[in-house]
């Protein structure tokens, strides 16, 4: 199970952290992603971090102004969201899927979160 928080409202240039706790007890082996999803739009990637190594992937749009990481040791991945943009706002939901992959398709990921919305104000 994946609880996602953080989410808010927040003007453009600024900043946000989201988190999302798993209860899993082996959140170690799994990989994690965010994505995200505007309204009348598709549900696009955002980050991903892989297992114990914290290899981390990012799509173009964000890449340099968001930043994933995890604590193993709170079974929590969290995303810094740096220099928000209004085209940032979107729901933001966390996912995994077990064992150690790069990916930024949805599909890929078998546990999801409920969203979290983030709105940037202009």
């Amino acid at each position: 199970q994946l609880q996602a928080s953080g989410g808010g409202l927040v003007q453009t240039g600024g900043s946000l952290r989201l988190s999302c706790a798993a209860s899993e007890r082996t959140f170690s082996r799994y990989t994690m992603g965010w994505f995200r999803q505007a309204p009348g739009k598709e549900r696009e990637f955002v980050a991903a971090i892989t297992t114990s190594d914290g290899n981390t992937l990012y799509a173009n749009s964000v890449k340099g102004r968001f930043t994933i990481s995890r604590d193993n040791s709170k079974n929590t991945v969290y995303l810094q969201m740096n220099s928000l943009k209004p085209e940032d706002t979107a729901d933001y939901y966390c996912a995994a899927g077990f064992g150690r992959f790069w990916s930024r398709r949805f599909q890929d990921y078998g546990y999801w979160g409920q969203g979290t919305l983030v709105t940037v104000s202009s």
